[in-house]
């Protein structure tokens, strides 16, 4: 079945993570899909998975300083996705985890939306977003208002919603009241290959932002000084955490990903302590083989198999807090003959690009068939 006329919408191209990665393989589902985002301003060395594609942007693009502060522009973008016209095409597929499933559409066009998450900081987070004192923070909780009002009625306006995990699904059932289907998002399992011999080190690699908890895995480590960490990544918070050193701590900042897969092939364990929508990194470890000491909060319950199942890969400790991490890793080391390389290997290929592609693609083509039948007067 062809679909004549299809465009893509995406929030916004400034770094290459999960939700971008999402786009390259709806691209590969649709290559002459057209691809529209607020703005983009994603570095050339990181553009290989759009596959030339060109990017229509909105006026934001354009906006005084929008390349280092786009975030600030978050009250403009509600309205900026709305102007995006997007009325000559038949289907319409958003990647969102902010404003894009907000786009305006007709009764002529089929809209579906990949929904990562409700906007984290106007619902359940809105708390970690406000800050201290006065005047600042009573304009915070108003826009943040201003946000949850506007979010709801994007809510309704894709015709099908897709969750990025079971864990999102609930989010969106108890936030939104829809339903979704849950299609996992992809990982790159043909790049992130197994490696059965291991080395005497855990790894982290995340961006050092505070939702992580990099700072909680630090803690841990400096109280098990017999213990190596080796940590990959860089961010805002980079210069604080670094501040808690120890002689175990080994920082190597950003790496490429051929460093990040060969440290991910040669560590003892992947050490995950964030809350994470799906989680993509425990995932890709899991690919090298390697098993995974995570947070029991988020995609993680649903991407680590805990002891007691068939092929166990990895521990999920209960609090965020260092004792529980400890514990965790303490019970991993007790275990560690349980979580075979070839059982994390196996895990993670449910979640590769392959099957992510193969999920979408037929639940698009399927509900395009029943949308057609509705249109033409079949289905009423």
């Amino acid at each position: 079945m062809i679909i004549k006329k299809v465009a893509i919408v995406h929030e916004w191209f400034t770094t290459l993570g999960g939700s971008e990665k999402v786009t390259g393989e709806l691209l590969r589902i649709f290559p002459s899909a057209d691809l529209f985002s607020l703005i983009d301003f994603l570095p050339k060395m990181d553009r290989e998975f759009l596959n030339d594609a060109v990017i229509q942007t909105s006026f934001l693009q354009k906006a005084p300083l929008i390349k280092k502060f786009y975030r600030n522009y978050l009250p403009l973008m509600p309205f900026a996705i709305e102007q995006i016209n997007l009325s000559n095409y038949d289907l319409i597929i958003s990647n969102c985890h902010t404003v894009t499933k907000g786009i305006l559409t007709g009764s002529g066009q089929l809209h579906i939306s990949y929904i990562h998450t409700p906007i984290r900081y106007a619902w359940d987070k809105q708390n970690e977003y406000l800050q201290n004192g006065g005047f600042s923070q009573l304009v915070a909780r108003i826009f943040l208002h201003y946000i949850r009002n506007w979010d709801m009625i994007a809510s309704t306006r894709p015709d099908k919603v897709v969750a990025s995990s079971n864990y999102i699904a609930r989010r969106i059932q108890k936030i939104y009241r829809r339903e979704s289907k849950v299609i996992y998002p992809p990982v790159d399992t043909n790049y992130f290959t197994l490696q059965t011999e291991k080395e005497d080190f855990y790894l982290t690699a995340s961006r050092l932002v505070p939702y992580k908890r990099i700072d909680l895995i630090v803690h841990a480590f400096k109280k098990m000084p017999d213990k190596k960490l080796v940590i990959i990544g860089d961010g805002p918070d980079s210069v604080k955490l670094k501040r808690l050193d120890a002689p175990n701590i080994r920082w190597l900042g950003y790496q490429p990903k051929h460093v990040l897969k060969d440290y991910m092939q040669r560590c003892r364990a992947f050490v995950f302590a964030a809350r994470e929508d799906f989680g993509i990194t425990p995932v890709e470890a899991q690919a090298c083989g390697t098993p995974v000491i995570a947070f029991a909060e988020g995609g993680s319950k649903e991407t680590v198999n805990v002891l007691g199942t068939a092929e166990p890969t990895g521990i999920l400790f209960e609090s965020q807090s260092v004792d529980s991490l400890q514990a965790a890793i303490i019970e991993f080391e007790y275990t560690a003959e349980k979580y075979t390389p070839e059982a994390c290997r196996n895990n993670a290929e449910k979640y590769s690009n392959q099957r992510f592609r193969k999920e979408f693609s037929d639940f698009v083509f399927s509900e395009w068939r029943i949308f057609q039948q509705g249109t033409n007067g079949v289905i009423l």
